[in-house]
């Protein structure tokens, strides 16, 4: 079992239990037991619930042995599931990857987590992260930093480094992540799974620790599109306790991944293809999979975003400019760490945040309080609203041509341990293709097409739609997903097949 897990989809699972072919205890620890098995090698994980895992199991088994069958389980009935640790869930410690936060435990859920353990998922642990989500490699992490399952020598990406390699591993069978510019898409590139960021407001994000809140939003991984379809029917929804949460009825995502896509109207983005840094193997790969939705029978025609271009200057005096705001909370009095010893209020608060934030996270609250400050916040923060505002009118041209827009999801495949930590402008341009969308609120897929003729790598293909259209870029997907058959298995997980 432990074996078949990384080649069973949610449908599989779900089957398989209502037809008492194995029970969801023997998953959960089918499961768990990859996570011995692989774990002390990629550090995907910050912590590991088994007590939660077999207690959930334990609900779906009681449910199968009182006579539900298939139509009576819940839609992620027994199915493995990881949590970002910038996610409540009552029961485990939520540290964002910081120091600031390593003994601060969980007093309520996040809504999306909630409702994935209402649908029957298996709760297997929380997942390591950027600090604070801040960083495009993991190696941000105050506790370790986690490994690509493709090359245990190169970074898994990031925020979301974690959700990705456990993903890609076969821990787990669907992770949640969080996106504020890229955090779900660009490691689901490096590490050759598919991820998805929602459109802003369509996944509520009460209980996920706010980095940037006008473009934070939870998305799944998944090792196949439909799956990620069946997780996003999940959590998607309206909830009152986040205000920017949409009331907008949730669609029926799985069944939405036809594959059909006569007459589909897409968009290759060739402006972003000419960009410096985009490598010839990614400009190889994505242009061959445009060409290949053609073949399917969409019609395939060049679209522009100018103003792209500008999106990482302005994301990177948006996002630390909130960032600040909201990391203020972590002061050493409310919860958190607190330095001892202090001689009086102001000298806790300066000490307990300077001994509590990792060096990049004290990095973007000085960024953004500089931004915010006064005198500069016109010369900055204005300017960079109004450069995300062009962005959104660039995109809103663009969809009244298109149905879905392609470019890559990431310059480069996976980069090396290491190879751009002394350069943090480098590793922030890992984004430059996802930000854009970020500001935009648009959603967004990660499809890996392939592995780069060069690096043997996966690549990673960005598929874009307007705003709440999900059920065509989860069409497109599908559709190409077929097409390319890649199968995301890893060398580092091709030991337990």
């Amino acid at each position: 079992m432990m074996a078949d897990l990384q080649n069973l989809n949610v449908t599989d699972i779900r089957r398989g239990i209502a037809r008492k072919e194995f029970s969801a205890r023997e998953i959960a620890e089918a499961a768990l037991g990859r996570v011995d098995a692989l774990d002390t090698r990629l550090h995907a994980f910050n912590q590991v619930v088994p007590g939660l895992a077999l207690d959930a199991a334990e609900k779906i088994d009681d449910m199968v042995a009182a006579g539900a069958g298939l139509d009576g389980l819940p839609r992620l009935a027994g199915v493995p599931v990881g949590i970002k640790d910038n996610m409540n869930l009552v029961g485990t410690k939520t540290t964002c990857s910081s120091r600031i936060l390593e003994e601060y435990q969980s007093v309520y859920t996040c809504t999306a987590v909630q409702r994935m353990l209402d649908a029957g998922a298996v709760p297997i642990g929380k997942l390591n992260m950027d600090e604070f989500a801040f960083g495009s490699s993991t190696e941000n992490s105050a506790l370790a930093p986690t490994r690509n399952p493709w090359d245990l020598d190169r970074v898994p990406g990031g925020s979301s480094g974690g959700s990705a390699a456990a993903v890609s591993a076969g821990m787990v069978t669907i992770a949640l992540g969080s996106d504020t510019g890229g955090s779900i898409r660009q490691p689901g590139a490096f590490c050759g799974v598919v991820a998805l960021k929602p459109t802003y407001g369509r996944v509520s994000r009460y209980g996920v620790v706010a980095f940037a809140s006008s473009t934070d939003q939870i998305g799944p991984f998944a090792r196949n599109v439909t799956d990620c379809a069946s997780a996003l029917g999940v959590i998607a929804g309206h909830d009152q306790m986040d205000a920017t949460s949409v009331p907008r009825p949730v669609e029926d995502y799985p069944a939405d991944c036809t594959g059909d896509i006569e007459g589909l109207r897409v968009g290759l983005v060739t402006d972003a293809l000419e960009m410096e840094g985009c490598s010839a193997e990614v400009h190889d790969a994505v242009v061959d999979a445009a060409a290949r939705l053609g073949g399917l029978g969409a019609s395939v025609g060049e679209a522009k975003l100018p103003s792209a271009y500008h999106g990482l200057s302005a994301y990177y005096i948006i996002a630390p400019a909130e960032a600040s705001s909201n990391l203020a909370r972590f002061d050493g009095i409310r919860y958190g760490h607190r330095a001892s010893d202090a001689s009086d209020v102001l000298d806790l608060h300066m000490r307990s945040r300077a001994e509590g934030f990792g060096p990049e996270t004290i990095r973007r609250i000085m960024l953004g309080t500089y931004a915010l400050s006064a005198g500069y916040y016109d010369a900055y923060y204005g300017q960079a609203q109004k450069a995300r505002a062009l962005i959104a009118e660039d995109f809103a041209r663009a969809f009244c041509e298109f149905d879905v827009l392609l470019m890559p999801t990431a310059p480069t495949t996976a980069f090396k341990i290491g190879e751009k930590t002394a350069d943090p402008l480098s590793m922030y341009l890992a984004d430059i293709y996802t930000i854009p969308v970020s500001l935009a609120g648009k959603p967004a897929l990660s499809l890996p097409i392939g592995l780069g003729a060069t690096s043997a790598l996966p690549v990673g293909l960005q598929i874009i739609g307007d705003h709440f259209a999900e059920s065509t870029v989860l069409r497109t997907a599908r559709a190409l997903e077929k097409a390319i058959g890649f199968a995301s298995v890893p060398p580092v997980a091709r030991e337990l097949l």
